[in-house]
């Protein structure tokens, strides 16, 4: 399995995600439900979405650990954001927790998640070889 990040000359080129990510080969696909700010007690971590985003991404991570993967495996992360929440801190999260090599990334604005103290949930699809 290969798995390639472009960023075509043709389309805004971001540090903070990758425009296009290819999977070749045979593969397993896995699907990450959507991470909120709470730890492993089931506390929220953080009032502010820099560390939210932080805590919910830190749970994508162990989530795809327990399939057996990286994040390097991921192609694509979901991000919903709490509408008037500013945008850049999620972002940074993520640059952060992901490194040099960010995955496709939508995000989106919403008027409220599962838990009105929740400022972000985040979900990821990633592969592996079958």
């Amino acid at each position: 399995m290969k798995i390639n990040h472009l960023n075509p000359e043709t389309l805004h080129n971001n540090p903070a995600f990758t425009q296009v990510i290819t999977v070749e080969g045979s593969h397993q696909t896995i699907y990450i439900g959507g991470q909120n700010a709470v730890n492993i007690t089931g506390e929220i971590v953080g009032d502010d979405l820099a560390t939210q985003s932080e805590q919910a991404l830190n749970n994508v991570v162990a989530a795809l650990a327990a399939a057996g993967v990286t994040k390097e495996n991921t192609v694509k992360l979901t991000i919903y954001i709490v509408h008037g929440q500013p945008l850049q801190e999620a972002f940074a999260a993520a640059q952060k927790v992901w490194g040099n090599q960010p995955t496709t990334i939508t995000v989106l604005q919403v008027a409220g998640l599962a838990n009105p103290q929740y400022l972000v949930e985040i979900d990821a699809i990633a592969v592996k070889e079958a």
